[in-house]
């Protein structure tokens, strides 16, 4: 187990066109419910932090002031 270690290159990756695009598809249908996920998660954390620190949030009530 203490034979020396060779580094590898790697100098090119063949993907077909059609499985590179059907992946990126994949990836963009994923960003979705991840994106629903953390804006319920940020809602969740900043309600928490109004909730401890007792920040008013009246500015969201004001209508037609300036």
């Amino acid at each position: 187990m203490d034979t020396p270690s060779q580094p590898i290159v790697i100098v090119d990756v063949r993907v077909p066109f059609a499985r590179l695009v059907l992946f990126l598809v994949k990836l963009a249908l994923a960003a979705i419910p991840a994106a629903i996920i953390l804006a319920v998660v940020s809602f969740l954390l900043s309600f928490l932090f109004a909730a401890l620190f007792g920040w008013q949030m009246d500015f969201m009530m004001r209508r037609g002031t300036v």
